[in-house]
């Protein structure tokens, strides 16, 4: 299958490529992972205004009403720029909503979420789990026509801001819970990514009403899961894009013995290799970015070789654009190690890289 973006998404590349570039120059993440708690509400008022947090939820919640490709175009950009922000948990949780909320749910959150106006981010890695569909734990026990939520959520991004939780509990359901509750507490804790941070959130006795918890149970969930991966694994292409052309730029413009380095096998094979593997990743990103749209019944498979091709590209090209670096790519003062860090930190989110090799395995052996 020959695949290309049309008019309207090589747009929105161009539109996203444009406004990062001028918004998150390097010296502007440096600041951002070395503030208190990372973020930018400027940048995300102006994102906002782009459209951006709504770009593929419906039109009648407030959304753009565009498809999975182009969240692909939109956050491999994202990657590309190393663009510090919550896009990608409003995206989850707007998705999640827009899947199955209830139009109570919709009106309240997921409106003013397409347009900027409020903030939400997924909580449901629990300490020891995969983070994936089925692996979470966290007790719901029935009080009155309510519940009360009781445990704690790892590797919850982009909590400073965030105005709800959507939480998942072991019994495949998942509930809005405002971050201002009683009950709630928020710990910052360290990340290899200073760029996206991450906190652990405690639920003690927190009671959510009737209201607050979704219809839909966890096979409602997969779908949706499927979609963020797609998109986590474009960021992380974005990511290894930007590496190889900052190790190209460096190997035409280092002189040693006279000669750019590239112009030695030992850099070139590596470069090429680096070449390879982001392209393997981009192929794979978009066709499950296709499937997702045009061909549901396959996302599953396609979405995991995405995410599990990007796992890997998205922290071995910034790697070797280090290598292709010597010395001045391992120093503080460049910026190839925020690059590897964020696929690093990637690589781990939503399933790695070795779990969704599974996920394919197993659909190859069930077509069988």
């Amino acid at each position: 299958m020959y695949f290309d973006l049309n008019d309207e998404q090589r747009a929105i590349r161009e539109t996203a490529r444009e406004f990062l570039a001028a918004r998150f120059k390097s010296e502007r993440i440096r600041e951002l992972a070395a503030s208190a708690d990372g973020t930018d509400p400027a940048g995300w008022a102006e994102m906002s205004e782009l459209g951006w947090p709504g770009l593929a939820l419906p039109e009648e919640w407030g959304g753009q009403g565009l498809g999975t490709v182009e969240l692909a175009v939109l956050f491999e950009e994202m990657g590309y720029a190393l663009a510090p922000s919550p896009l990608f948990s409003c995206t989850a949780v707007g998705l999640a909503l827009a899947a199955g909320g209830s139009e109570a749910q919709k009106e309240s959150h997921l409106r003013p979420l397409a347009v900027g106006a409020r903030r939400g981010t997924p909580a449901f890695v629990e300490a020891g789990s995969t983070g994936t569909p089925g692996a979470y734990g966290m007790e719901a026990r029935a009080d009155g026509d309510g519940l009360v939520l009781d445990g704690e959520k790892v590797l919850v991004a982009d909590t400073a801001g965030a105005d709800f939780f959507l939480v998942a509990t072991g019994d495949g359901r998942r509930h809005l819970v405002d971050a201002a509750a009683d009950g709630v507490t928020v710990t910052p804790e360290p990340s290899i990514d200073q760029t996206r941070r991450l906190s652990s959130v405690r639920f003690a006795g927190v009671r959510v009403g009737p209201e607050a918890t979704l219809p839909g149970r966890g096979a409602d969930w997969e779908p949706v899961f499927d979609v963020c991966c797609v998109a986590l694994a474009a960021e992380s292409t974005g990511v290894a894009q930007r590496a190889l052309e900052m190790a190209v730029s460096y190997a035409k413009d280092r002189q040693q013995f006279g000669r750019p380095i590239g112009s030695y096998q030992a850099v070139s094979h590596r470069c090429a290799q680096m070449l390879l593997e982001t392209e393997n990743s981009r192929s794979a990103v978009y066709g499950a970015a296709w499937a997702a749209d045009a061909e549901p019944g396959s996302l599953p498979r396609a979405a995991a070789s995405a995410k599990a091709y990007a796992s890997d590209a998205g922290w071995r090209v910034p790697d070797a654009s280090i290598q292709v670096h010597g010395g001045i790519g391992f120093t503080w003062e460049h910026d190839l190690h925020f690059f590897l860090k964020r696929g690093r930190a990637n690589a781990a989110l939503y399933g790695d890289a070795r779990w969704h090799r599974e996920r394919v395995a197993r659909a190859i052996f069930a077509a069988a």
